[in-house]
């Protein structure tokens, strides 16, 4: 198959449905040979299936793709390991790493039981940090072996993540996390032929579609649907090119029709005295700073 992804590998984690499943399709019709990896999971984290990962590797070989279904548990050692493995074994490489695998266990702050915390660091920023692990030690060995690799690596984040949101701290408090954890791995990962990027999208997948009923609901036919999965895919198939190239630690957000570069933490209004201040005095400074900054963006549901 022909397009800017032809001739690479990438796997994909939380393949099986919404954005996941999207970015693999669309992955395999630029030329990509794909490894699918979804539990099968319910929106939750409970249960688990083999037929969402099978169902899109049927779809892409019907297309005349290639592809591969990984099933284990990449918030695990052994799982995570098994993904690159996966990726060699099948195919013979691995040129690009989605993060995507995630769920939701929404509660506000004073219900929000340990367990629910636990999983949903889990899966997204743990599920983020092993696969990214094991595949940064295999391209560091690559290009310390004189095979520099051209190695990208796309993390899933959330507005979420960048404003947080209501009834989400644990979910808001992982995709801050991502953020991060993508910040930091460019950074060490840039001299091994690798670029770390993370995106928060926007689509109407299981997790949002109850949270955003309202506001995600399909198009009249033959409208645009703004909030398809599908519409999030493109940057992340370029991102996973080799046309990306230079491009390294940004945050885009994606929504419809529409991408934004996130500027991120940058510094305002600062005032140095340069001696200690007493608690009034370093209040007054406060006060004044915020008077001449930028007022914050508001978090979801508020």
């Amino acid at each position: 198959m022909t397009g800017i992804c032809a001739g690479r590998v990438a796997a994909v984690t939380g393949a099986g449905r919404g954005l996941g499943r999207a970015h693999a399709l669309a992955l395999a019709a630029e030329g990509a040979a794909v490894v699918v990896n979804d539990l099968g999971v319910a929106a939750d984290g409970g249960g688990a299936s083999t037929g969402p990962a099978q169902q899109v590797v049927d779809e892409i070989h019907a297309h005349g793709g290639r592809a591969v279904a990984h099933t284990a548990d990449i918030t695990t050692d052994a799982g995570a390991t098994s993904l690159l493995t996966t990726a060699l074994d099948a195919f013979g490489r691995l040129d690009a790493l989605v993060n995507n695998a995630g769920f939701l266990r929404d509660r506000m702050l004073v219900n929000l039981d340990e367990d629910d915390w636990d999983a949903v660091m889990r899966v997204h920023l743990k599920g983020h940090f092993l696969p990214l692990k094991h595949a940064a030690a295999h391209w560091r060995a690559e290009a310390k072996a004189g095979r520099m690799p051209n190695a990208r690596v796309i993390n899933t984040s959330s507005g979420a993540g960048l404003l947080g949101s209501i009834g989400q701290a644990n979910y808001s408090a992982a995709k801050a996390g991502i953020l991060a954890l993508t910040l930091v791995a460019a950074a060490e990962l840039g001299r091994y032929g690798v670029q770390v990027n993370a995106l928060a999208p926007a689509a109407r997948t299981r997790m949002t579609e109850q949270t955003f009923a309202a506001t995600m609901a399909p198009p009249a036919e033959g409208g645009f649907d703004a909030m398809a999965p599908e519409n999030v895919s493109p940057l992340v198939v370029w991102l996973a090119s080799a046309d990306s190239a230079g491009v390294t630690g940004r945050v885009f957000e994606a929504e419809g029709g529409r991408i934004t570069v996130m500027d991120g933490w940058r510094p305002g209004p600062t005032a140095d005295q340069h001696a200690r201040r007493t608690p009034t005095e370093a209040g007054q400074a406060a006060r004044g700073l915020l008077a001449a900054a930028e007022a914050g963006r508001p978090v979801y549901g508020t």
